[in-house]
């Protein structure tokens, strides 16, 4: 028996399941975790237009934006996400972006 990895498991559910925000979220994971920066940027993005709200893509974003591209850009996303975390009432995941700016702009 063949042993499928997560990221062909999601990408099976995907096919019938396409706007599902949390297999997209997975699947950007998966490429994170296989160091695919590219990819996984792009996998976030279509996440948020299926929700736009989906907190916790604004902090990968951010990650990945760290790795690939400059502290800059990294600061906008973490930012996008605090203002959405304000708005949420979800302290914990202010105070983790809140950081997360913090350490860039020290």
């Amino acid at each position: 028996m063949d042993r499928y990895s997560r990221k062909d498991m999601i990408l099976e559910m995907l096919v019938t399941e396409p706007k599902d925000v949390f297999l997209n979220y997975a699947l950007a994971i998966e490429l994170e975790t296989e160091k695919e920066f590219p990819e996984a940027e792009k996998q976030l993005l279509k996440t948020l237009e299926i929700e736009k709200t989906y907190l916790p893509c604004f902090y990968r974003l951010g990650q990945i934006a760290e790795k690939i591209k400059t502290p800059e850009e990294a600061i906008v996303y973490y930012k996008q996400g605090l203002d959405l975390a304000k708005k949420q009432n979800d302290n914990k995941t202010a105070n983790e972006l809140s950081e997360a700016i913090w350490l860039l702009e020290d």
